[in-house]
């Protein structure tokens, strides 16, 4: 793969055997061309993948079945690693993939849920993330500490002489740990910089032999003036497959500045997930004009997916169309890496084109999609209608909407293009424009509260409402008279309110109930309001390390963490919700080491 802008690998074989064989060279003249070869091979290799190739192993003694790839499209961000599958459970031994020590352990609710990052000799960095539990070395590290601020969540930084390990050492289990769709493990590789790399460049390696698969192919008028098919909205394409595997499209009449733009997988051996591509290139008439590569790229960029995708499609049909060109001048995504003309194709009167467009994967797997484009200057039948509001927001200045009840700031460059802004407030609910315009950074929304009673105020907070219709609260604070939030996605916001303090109940215990045989023990809490800020559990009147899981709701405590010398306990724990409801659980039981 990492010649293919160059030679195949057969076209290579050919050269080699064409020179070594070749009469009309002779031997010393042969050598020479051949070592000239090697040093230039030798050079393109170095130039695209200056990374080690054996320096890490894999972080699992179990075949490499992947859910999700580098670079694969989420929500609001690229896939910063590689998701490995772990054959649907938890508890698999995950390896040190390289020497070096643990520089960070997270312990969080969601996110990456409990992680660890290794610093190597090298200056890399591997992460680990959704892991079910750290070995017992690390664990300790992480109870004491735990212990000593009270606290279950936490983020540590070990110094490098603390807690080192060896490669291939055990250093957890694999889990399904914060914002996990099912166990698996999360693995990245950084640099000094912190960037993320694609680990497939280290020499990872997973069976794919599988070509990315196109879905669907739309074409895009770059302006009020482009057309395609005598229309200027978004048209999506024909495409039928060739008897040699290529996919062509069935030819468009166009005219004026013209995108395009597709819908694309890759599988992998071994698994039916739809992965993300590696490469998307588009040629015309045989020139490059378009190259997205995902090799490597910092989480401080990431959100400009928002601009490489059809944000409105994905908005409105949860499916992510990459644009093969660009569509907002102030992405700077490090992801593209040739864009000629901003990637968009002007089409001239009574002129053909043949537009190329190719899905590739990282083994060098590929899909291509020929496009015939016949230049057409005709009459618009379909246009993209624009509804006109009393706001219209321009990308590069601070826009903001002001009345008696709502206030929304929204600060310079936070939006990628100019539009108008489709604002009401009726029957309590501030509608925001709606959810099909990306916000690349946050802006504030503040309701005035003056009305509200003041008893009613301390259990009030702002809610937006999800794409299912339902409310949820979202990070709420007070100044005076008004509660204010900040948030990256427009929509529908709300004030709501919650006088329902959270609910606790026992799991399979009961009071005064001997536990002797019990290795653990949980309670179930729950909010149906504004959700649970916090939770605290005592054993004897003294802090203990309750581990919370959100995707059930269970708080669990260990009975290792301590030795248990008396014979009857008592266990409580507190819980309050987002607007400080509290809700106080007390039991006995008995139990002895």
């Amino acid at each position: 793969m990492i010649l293919n802008k160059i030679l195949s690998q057969n076209q290579l074989k050919s050269a080699f055997f064409s020179i070594a064989s070749n009469s009309y060279f002779s031997a010393i003249m042969r050598e020479i061309l051949l070592s000239f070869c090697c040093v230039f091979i030798l050079n393109i290799v170095l130039a695209q993948n200056p990374y080690p190739k054996d320096y890490f192993i894999n972080p699992m003694e179990i075949p490499l079945v992947l859910s999700g790839t580098f670079g694969e499209l989420r929500t609001n961000h690229f896939h910063a690693g590689l998701d490995i599958k772990t054959q649907q459970k938890e508890g698999i031994p995950v390896k040190a993939t390289a020497d070096g020590y643990i520089s960070r352990i997270n312990v969080s609710l969601w996110g990456y849920g409990n992680a660890l990052y290794i610093t190597h000799p090298n200056g890399y960095t591997t992460v680990y993330g959704h892991l079910k539990q750290f070995s017992p070395e690390i664990d300790a590290y992480v109870r004491k500490k735990q212990y000593e601020k009270e606290s279950f969540t936490i983020r540590l930084y070990p110094k490098a002489g603390e807690l080192q390990v060896s490669q291939g050492q055990t250093i957890a289990l694999s889990g399904n740990s914060g914002s996990s769709g099912g166990p698996h493990l999360h693995y990245e590789i950084r640099d000094v910089k912190q960037d993320i790399l694609n680990p497939f460049d280290f020499g990872l390696e997973v069976p794919d032999h599988k070509n990315p698969s196109i879905q669907a192919a739309f074409a895009y008028s770059r302006n009020d003036t482009s057309q395609v098919n005598q229309s200027n909205k978004v048209v999506q394409l024909v495409i039928n497959r060739k008897l040699d595997g290529d996919l062509q499209a069935n030819t468009i009449y166009a005219h004026g500045a013209i995108g395009f733009g597709i819908n694309a997988y890759d599988r992998l051996d071994g698994a039916l997930n739809r992965n993300g591509l590696y490469e998307l290139e588009m040629s015309v008439n045989g020139k490059e004009m378009f190259q997205f590569k995902v090799d490597k790229f910092s989480f401080s960029e990431s959100r400009w997916i928002n601009s490489y995708i059809d944000y409105d499609r994905l908005a409105r049909m949860r499916q992510r169309v990459q644009k093969c060109f660009l569509d907002h001048e102030q992405n700077k995504l490090s992801l593209y890496k040739e864009i000629k003309d901003k990637g968009v194709i002007s089409v001239k009167d009574s002129t053909e084109y043949e537009v190329v467009v190719t899905a590739r994967d990282y083994e060098g797997n590929f899909t291509r999609l020929i496009i015939p484009v016949v230049g057409k200057k005709d009459t618009i039948v379909a246009r993209n209608e624009i509804k006109k509001t009393p706001y219209y927001f321009k990308s590069d200045q601070i826009n903001q909407i002001k009345d008696s009840v709502v206030t929304a700031y929204f600060p310079k460059n936070i939006f990628y293009e100019d539009f108008y802004f489709d604002y009401s407030y009726e029957d309590g609910i501030a509608k925001l424009h709606n959810s099909t315009v990306p916000v690349h950074n946050y802006f504030k929304l503040t309701f005035d509260v003056s009305d509200v009673p003041r008893d009613e105020l301390k259990q009030t907070y702002i809610a937006k409402k999800n794409r299912h219709g339902k409310w949820y609260y979202v990070s709420t604070k007070k100044k005076e008279n008004t509660l204010y939030t900040s948030s990256k996605s427009l929509g529908e916001f709300s004030l709501k309110t919650d006088n329902e303090a959270p609910k606790i109940s026992p799991v399979g215990f009961k009071e005064g109930q001997w536990l002797t045989k019990y290795k653990s023990l949980k309670v179930k809490i729950y909010d149906k309001g504004s959700g649970i800020k916090s939770f605290r559990g005592e054993l004897d009147g003294s802090w203990i390390r309750m581990a919370f899981n959100p995707k059930n709701g269970t708080l669990t405590y260990d009975f290792s963490d301590r030795e248990l010398t008396e014979t009857e306990h008592s266990l409580k724990v507190v819980v309050v919700d987002n607007v400080n409801n509290k809700t106080t659980f007390e039991t006995k039981f008995n139990k002895k080491n």
